[in-house]
């Protein structure tokens, strides 16, 4: 139990790790870190890649193995100290969010930033060139303030 005044139990710090968007092709658009404490060891060019070959792997994986037909197919896996998120869109897009354990899906979290941020700041702006780096500072700054908005955003986990 927690010991402030309020008698409600703490809730267990949550947070975001870490947002990948890539192309249909395998190319990372877009890269942004918010909590991660661990580095990879190598350029950030061939996590891209390691990341890319594992989603492909684990989306061919899962619709082979897959005993149902599964509409929705792979949407996320876990580690003993992280939780991947992926959500594809029709398109091709694929965007990918680690997570600590305690965030059980952000499927919808995805589609949201798909649908109202790439799509209003990255699709509906004449400047930026779709299957290009996602270089619109209004995009960034936006996706920032929704990442640290959300109910399972903590700047002090762990």
């Amino acid at each position: 139990m927690d010991a402030s005044f309020s008698g409600r139990k703490s809730m267990p710090f949550m947070t975001v790790h870490n947002l990948y968007i890539f192309d249909r092709n395998g190319s990372c658009l877009y890269y942004n870190e918010w909590n991660r404490k661990k580095q990879a060891g190598i350029s950030k060019d061939e996590e891209f890649k390691l990341m890319y070959g594992m989603l492909f792997s684990i989306r061919s994986f899962v619709s082979k193995m897959s005993p149902l037909d599964m509409k929705e197919g792979f949407m996320s896996f876990q580690t003993s100290k992280y939780r991947l998120h992926y959500y594809e869109t029709p398109s091709g897009l694929r965007f990918v969010m680690n997570t600590d354990l305690s965030v059980p899906n952000a499927r919808e979290t995805l589609q949201h930033i798909y649908s109202s941020l790439y799509v209003e700041y990255i699709v509906k702006n004449p400047v930026c060139v779709l299957g290009q780096s996602l270089d619109s500072e209004l995009f960034s700054s936006r996706l920032d303030s929704f990442i640290r908005g959300l109910p399972f955003y903590s700047p002090r986990a762990a």
